[in-house]
């Protein structure tokens, strides 16, 4: 139609050889909301990269037929100074990874401000009282007293949130939210949804929505487009493709779920302890005096108490900030903490780096943010088999080969992609690639911070099935952490509810989820199972 704000017409993208996107095509209209929605690797991210050609150029390619037009301006092909009036002011982007986003070497002040000085020339203070406002809308009130922390100071959550107000920072014409949700808890998400939902209608924003959560497409979304494979299978007004789907694969994306049924109490393991922590405090320096003395501490962890049986799963949940990650690095040694931390039996809170080294096969994690945790420099096959060649000395090349194989084919991934880099998958197939270098080892206690947050619906039911599998046959102990309360549900045997570094409620799963007793509880489960469009 000829008043789209944004057309796209015959979109195709080759890597070298191998076609990525294939003849793609929608419109996008003003104040509208289109989502795009499909399993990893097809096509969404490349597709949304390529409005505003960010793609590794001229290593991808498009076809002479590729068209994409904003405001009636071609935007393939077109020239940098072109490109630089539009990114970042007339089309802004919330990247999936915050992590590899955001400058590492900047601060939050200094890298929102910049998108406000390059595009408008903002003097600094104003610059700064623009920031801070951004801040409150993004809901982080408290990183206001913390302008000058950097990407690694915050939490996975918090990162999030400053990448979508360096986003809305101009006012765009259309925002390009690639997994804006993927890293929050389900509080704040529902609180960006709202927020986003607003700002839409309030500046009659368009806004092109890449998500893996139908929920989140279901109660958000005018216009869907569903990609496999590169292409568009199909496309339709939000509310007729929910309800009458055509296409076989849209209606196996909205069958599936993980199983929201959670194991039963007997299912694997007894109630042989393997992991039993007792008042554990982890505290960070928040201001230090002239003699580098800190004078204050952010209190991450604050006395918490936890225990884990051999073939069970301890669920973790609770908001951004809340403690989390920190518990599960503390517990397996990987930041100092106070308090005591026994292992099958031994008290390893006091053990260095040496004396920890010969329990790392058996105590492995899953990383939060799958890219960062990856080396760019090594193939898959070395990231996977890495811990085996540290751990396994005793193996061949060709043996060691065989158990990257078969654990990269239980993640659901092709072996013979093994000998490529991370930054030529997709977020969920590198997300699986580090849960495969986590299990290759055959570990007796796993950290799963966040595993199934990068993942589409039909491939986190497949790997909630695995994990479950996985405990059954190694009677493996899991520390679940998720701010993803259906896969917590379906995972976890207890379930510990945290806030402000301290245990808010905990018990059996079944029982919290039922009937939770405080009201913190509840507005976690509130926010979680009953996502609805205001």
């Amino acid at each position: 139609m000829s008043d789209a704000l944004l057309r796209i017409r015959d979109l195709s993208v080759n890597f070298k050889d191998s076609p990525a996107v294939r003849n793609v095509s929608f419109d996008i209209h003003r104040g509208q909301t289109v989502a795009l929605v499909g399993e990893s690797g097809s096509g969404k991210s490349v597709t949304a990269l390529s409005i505003l050609q960010l793609l590794p150029y001229p290593m991808a390619a498009h076809t002479k037929e590729s068209s994409i037009l904003f405001d009636g301006r071609e935007l393939v092909g077109a020239p940098d100074a072109v490109m630089q009036t539009v990114r970042g002011k007339r089309i802004g982007m919330i990247f999936q990874e915050p992590m590899t986003s955001l400058n590492p070497l900047h601060t939050i002040e200094r890298q929102i401000g910049e998108v406000l000085r390059l595009h408008q020339n903002m003097p600094r203070d104003q610059a700064r009282a623009r920031v801070l406002e951004l801040l409150d809308l993004v809901g982080l009130p408290r990183l206001k007293d913390r302008l000058n922390a950097y990407p690694h100071e915050l939490s996975g959550g918090q990162r999030q949130r400053v990448m979508i107000a360096m986003a809305l920072a101009n006012a765009p014409d259309i925002l390009i939210a690639d997994e804006p949700t993927t890293a929050l808890d389900v509080t704040v998400q529902a609180q960006i949804l709202a927020l986003l939902r607003d700002l839409k209608e309030r500046l009659n924003m368009a806004l092109l929505l890449i998500t893996h959560d139908l929920t989140i497409v279901e109660t958000m979304a005018d216009y869907v487009c569903v990609m496999k494979r590169g292409a568009i299978v199909e496309q339709n007004d939000g509310k007729t493709l929910f309800a009458h789907p055509t296409h076989d694969y849209t209606k196996m994306l909205l069958n599936a779920q993980p199983k929201a049924a959670p194991p039963s109490a007997a299912r694997g393991g007894n109630d042989e302890t393997l992991v039993d922590a007792t008042d554990v405090k982890i505290h960070f320096p928040k201001a230090r005096n002239l003699f580098g003395k800190p004078t204050q501490w952010v209190k991450a962890v604050d006395g918490v108490s936890v225990r884990i049986a051999r073939g069970k799963t301890l669920g973790i949940v609770g908001e951004s900030g809340s403690g989390k990650t920190t518990l599960g690095l503390g517990l397996l040694r990987l930041i100092g903490s106070r308090g005591r931390i026994v292992y099958n039996g031994a008290d390893i809170s006091a053990f260095n780096r040496k004396r920890m080294r010969p329990l790392r096969a058996d105590m492995q994690i899953v990383f939060q943010d799958p890219f960062s945790s990856l080396s760019p420099r090594m193939s898959v096959a070395q990231i996977v088999g890495e811990g085996l060649r540290v751990h396994r000395r005793d193996l061949s090349k060709a043996a060691r080969d065989d158990l990257v194989v078969k654990a990269l084919e239980d993640v659901s991934l092709d072996p013979a992609t093994r000998h490529r880099y991370p930054h030529e998958f997709s977020g969920g197939q590198r997300q699986r690639i580090s849960i495969a270098r986590a299990m290759v080892l055959e570990p007796d206690f796993v950290v799963l911070d966040e595993p199934t947050s990068a993942l589409d619906l039909s491939v986190q039911a497949q790997i909630v099935d695995l994990l479950r599998d996985l405990q059954d046959r190694h009677d493996l102990a899991y520390l679940f952490i998720s701010h993803d309360l259906r896969v917590v549900r379906a995972m976890a045997h207890d379930l510990v509810v945290m806030r402000d570094g301290k245990i808010v409620e905990s018990g059996p799963a079944a029982q919290i989820f039922d009937a939770p007793q405080q009201d913190y509880t509840r507005a976690l489960m509130e926010a979680a199972l009953n996502l609805k469009a205001p």
